[in-house]
């Protein structure tokens, strides 16, 4: 959600906001219970300024727009329906409208945008294989459709085993399996969710690095981290962006898909995670290319999608750069035009 349009939903409700939401400054919290307690205090803070079916829809509408401005051609946006059902009529309706939005926003903005249905840790695995099993009843592969099923929340909370029967029935239509995990806690609990929710994606995952055999056993099952540096800082799970283990999970041959997870709490878009590998981590042009092309791979979109997403990273990458001189090489440069991400 953008800050100005919480700023107006909430004037709208009559919704007093936290300074933290609306002063622009990225959160830097502890990697404890009570940090996490405060982002969540934050994040339901700004969700319950969702109050109908037009906001629902705004929202979808702008993250497209926004993701497309940035030079993205690929959105899939992750939705927990419970949030919405009170006002919606239930789960149902509640996809329903996010799936109706986004293939409008896909029209609209000239970028394709799927959704991915996630249930929380913090709630029954009953309740999960609920979502799952409407995950599944609107699995497709176009524009709109639902594309995989998530498990969202605090890591260090539920029993993560639990969930396995949902992630079974999310598979069996063809979904993908794109739980979080490895960012709060470490390689032992990575370990049971490959073992038991057999990811395709994982949310995070940095925390993968501390181990040699799990990092390993990630790259040959080519499960995909979804790393996400300003997450990982404003968590307080690193110091700071050069913390962050981006280079040690990429030279081991980690697949990789840049992610900015939440750009309202954590004051910075999938572009500026881009920025940091170049000015933090030292990625040159072709390596920032390679992490877009990971990224556009491990998408659920289509190979005609892909084709044409993967040919405008070559493109990008194949420019001159107007503002490089004589002799100088690229990496590190300002470039005008945008890397194709998703």
């Amino acid at each position: 959600m953008r800050v100005g349009t919480l700023v107006d939903l909430a004037a709208k409700y009559g919704v007093r906001l936290p300074d933290a939401l609306t002063d622009g400054d990225p959160l830097h919290l502890p990697a404890t219970e009570r940090g996490w307690f405060r982002f969540q205090r934050l994040y339901d803070a700004a969700r319950k300024c969702v109050r109908s079916e037009d906001d629902m829809r705004r929202i979808v509408d702008e993250a497209a727009a926004d993701d497309a401005a940035e030079g993205s051609g690929r959105l899939e946006i992750q939705v927990d329906p419970t949030s919405y059902a009170p006002f919606t009529g239930g789960i149902t309706p509640a996809v329903e409208i996010v799936m109706d939005a986004a293939r409008r926003a896909s029209a609209d903005h000239g970028i394709e945008v799927a959704v991915i249905v996630a249930a929380s840790r913090m709630k029954h695995p009953l309740d999960a294989r609920a979502l799952a099993r409407l995950a599944a009843h609107h699995a497709g592969d176009g524009v709109g459709d639902v594309v995989g099923f998530g498990l969202s929340n605090d890591e260090r909370r539920g029993n993560t085993s639990a969930f396995a029967r949902a992630f079974d029935i999310a598979r069996r239509a063809g979904l993908a399996a794109v739980p979080h995990g490895g960012e709060l806690l470490g390689p032992d609990h990575i370990a049971v969710v490959l073992r038991d929710l057999e990811p395709d994606r994982l949310g995070h995952g940095v925390r993968a690095a501390e181990s040699d055999v799990l990092l390993e056993k990630i790259v040959e099952r080519g499960v995909v981290l979804e790393v996400c540096p300003a997450s990982n800082v404003s968590l307080g799970v690193y110091h700071d962006a050069r913390e962050v283990p981006l280079r040690r999970l990429v030279d081991a041959g980690a697949r990789i898909a840049l992610g900015a997870d939440d750009p309202l709490l954590f004051g910075s878009r999938l572009l500026a995670q881009y920025e940091t590998a170049r000015d933090v981590h030292g990625f040159s042009d072709a390596e920032l290319a390679g992490l877009a092309r990971s990224s556009i791979r491990a998408s659920r979109a289509s190979s005609s999608t892909k084709e044409r997403l993967l040919s405008g990273v070559d493109s990008w990458l194949a420019a001159p750069d107007p503002g490089v001189g004589a002799g100088q090489g690229r990496f590190g440069s300002n470039r005008d035009e945008p890397v194709t991400v998703v």
